[in-house]
C-alpha cells in the first residue's frame, strides 16, 4: 500500500473515532434521545414519537412542577416519560378527581383537553407523603399510565433529563410541554 492510502485510511479512523467521542459526550451531557413508548402520555406525546430531551437543563434548573422527565427504570432496564406531579416533602393528594399539594387545590391545565373531557380520564384518590429525595411522577393518559401510583416515587438520580422537543413526526416538530 501506498502511503497515500495509509493516510486516508487513519484520517477516516480519526474522523470517525471524533465524532463517537462527540456523539457520545452529548447524549450524556447535553441532549438524550427519545422515542416514547406507548400512550401513557397522550394527547401531550403519543407513541413512538422521537425527539430529544435536555439533560443539561436538569443539571442546571433542576425540576419543577409539571416538567416533562424521562425517567430512568434500572430494574427493568427501560426509559419512561412521565410529567412531574409532586415534589420533595410534598403531601400529594387526588381527591374527587382534583390534584392538592400540601392540602391546596393545584389545577392540571395540561389535562384541559377535549382528549381528556371525551375519556373521563379519571385518578383514583390517594394520598402520598413525599421524603426528601423524591418525586411523584404521573402520565397524562391517567387510565393508561404506570407510573409512580405503580412504581412508588422517583428519586433525582433516576430522572435523567427534561423537557422533549419532538422531532418526528414532522407535524409534532417542537417543543412540549
Amino acid at each position: 500500500m501506498n502511503k497515500r492510502i495509509l493516510k486516508e485510511i487513519f484520517d477516516l479512523a480519526k474522523t470517525v473515532i471524533i465524532c463517537f467521542i462527540l456523539v457520545l459526550l452529548i447524549t450524556t451531557y447535553i441532549f438524550k434521545p427519545i422515542r416514547v413508548s406507548g400512550n401513557s402520555m397522550y394527547p401531550t406525546l403519543k407513541n413512538n414519537y422521537l425527539g430529544i430531551s435536555n439533560i443539561l437543563s436538569l443539571k442546571l434548573d433542576g425540576l419543577k412542577r409539571f416538567d416533562i422527565v424521562t425517567v430512568y427504570l434500572e430494574n427493568k432496564g427501560e426509559y419512561l416519560v412521565k410529567r412531574v406531579i409532586g415534589l420533595p416533602n410534598e403531601i400529594i393528594r387526588y381527591t374527587d378527581n382534583k390534584l392538592y399539594i400540601n392540602d391546596e387545590y393545584v389545577d392540571e391545565v395540561f389535562l384541559n383537553t377535549p382528549f381528556a373531557k371525551h375519556n373521563n380520564l379519571y385518578t383514583e384518590d390517594f394520598t402520598y407523603v413525599l421524603g426528601q429525595d423524591e418525586y411523584f411522577l404521573m402520565g397524562d393518559n391517567r387510565n393508561n399510565s404506570s407510573d409512580s401510583r405503580y412504581y412508588g416515587p422517583f428519586k433525582l438520580k433516576d430522572i435523567k433529563s427534561k423537557g422533549i422537543f419532538t422531532i418526528f413526526p414532522l407535524n409534532s416538530f417542537g417543543t412540549k410541554e
